[in-house]
């Protein structure tokens, strides 16, 4: 019991390491790509954080199965590096005595990565897109970046606007070129602010400003100076279109029964599922070879895990397309790599009595 303890202990540190580093990763790419966006007026600076967290609930199942096979396998190895294996063996305990602690370790997280997989990551796509529905709903003055040039979605106006006072009421200096009727038109402006009218309409107020109106290329042209002057902003509501597979609840899959509704299914169930089936495959792979090296099991174990997850991947594109029966799905996948691990089992242990009749 105590050895068990201390091995789960281990795995768990390895684990949180493991997943620490793949945040780490996705964090800073999500926060590069969303500033990005932000910078360019796409998303509001305020929404970054919120589409961050709905991102890594997305990615949280697929680490959580690569932190149990890191863990596990790392130990392992570890193990088999500090001779404490040679221990094991001799005291009579076969490698399928560490089937067990594993199993300790890697089914509550396996549980863990179905509630993610079934339930949050569904609703957490979910929200991401109504997030981003909302977020292009708005209208063209609400994404005025200070210090950005700033188009509108028909082309036909450019926004500029310096800085935003305190208590963001008012802008300063502000720049408008729009074109209508062939005819170009510049407006600037010291101060300006949106005020809504009593029938809801709402305005852009610029105060202080002038006005140059012609045709480019001519010289037609004409300045106007003005103390006050409104522009209305056009509401936009973006469309709501069908949820995608990956965003439906999971009832709502089994419901519909159709080929891709069925592939997303098999997908969800698989992420718990490769989390205990590649936990218990790190066991065989972590054995050490002293004569061949003490990185060919973690070349050939990410090898293993790449085939592993490209397969699922090939199988759920087939299932998608109709190709595979629906409730035959990605389990072809896993038998096979059941069968594989059993065949690994079987070989080690095969060894392990070889050499203890041997004795």
């Amino acid at each position: 019991m105590i050895f068990q303890r201390s091995l789960i202990r281990e795995f768990s540190l390895i684990a949180i390491a493991v997943v620490g580093v793949l945040l780490a990763i996705i964090l800073t790419r999500l926060l590069i790509l969303l500033l990005g966006r932000a910078a360019g007026g796409e998303v509001l600076p305020e929404a970054v954080i919120g589409l961050i967290a709905f991102g890594i609930l997305n990615y949280l199942p697929v680490l959580l199965g690569i932190a149990v096979f890191a863990a596990v396998l790392l130990a392992l190895t570890r193990s088999y590096r500090d001779s404490e294996m040679t221990v094991w063996f001799t005291s009579g305990l076969s490698i399928a005595a560490w089937v067990k602690p594993v199993l300790q370790f890697s089914i509550p997280v396996a549980l863990v990565c179905a509630l993610l997989s079934l339930w949050i990551s569904p609703w957490s796509q979910d929200r991401s897109v109504e997030y981003q529905r909302l977020l292009q709903s708005r209208d063209e003055v609400s994404s005025v970046t200070p210090g950005v040039f700033r188009e509108s979605r028909s082309s036909d106006r450019v926004f500029f606007v310096d800085k935003i006072s305190e208590g963001d009421a008012e802008v300063n200096n502000v720049f408008v070129q729009s074109t209508q009727n062939d005819r170009m038109g510049v407006m600037v402006a010291k101060r300006g602010f949106i005020e809504t009218a009593e029938n809801g309409d709402r305005f852009v107020v610029l105060l202080d400003g002038r006005r140059y109106e012609g045709t480019p290329g001519t010289l037609d042209y004409r300045t106007v100076d003005f103390d006050r002057y409104a522009i209305r902003i056009e509401p936009r509501e973006a469309k709501r279109e069908a949820p995608q597979n990956k965003a439906k609840p999971t009832i709502e899959l089994l419901e519909e029964a159709t080929a891709p509704t069925a592939a997303e299914l098999h997908w969800r169930i698989a992420q718990p599922l490769a989390v205990i089936i590649m936990g218990l495959f790190a066991i065989p792979l972590a054995f050490v070879n002293p004569r061949s090296g003490r990185s060919w099991n973690i070349l050939l174990a990410v090898l293993v895990y790449a085939l592993y997850s490209n397969l699922l991947s090939i199988f759920q594109a087939w299932t998608a397309q109709g190709k595979l029966p629906a409730w035959l799905g990605l389990w072809p996948v896993h038998v096979a790599m059941a069968a594989i691990l059993l065949i690994l089992f079987s070989r080690q242990l095969f060894t392990f009595r070889t050499l203890t009749l041997g004795k």
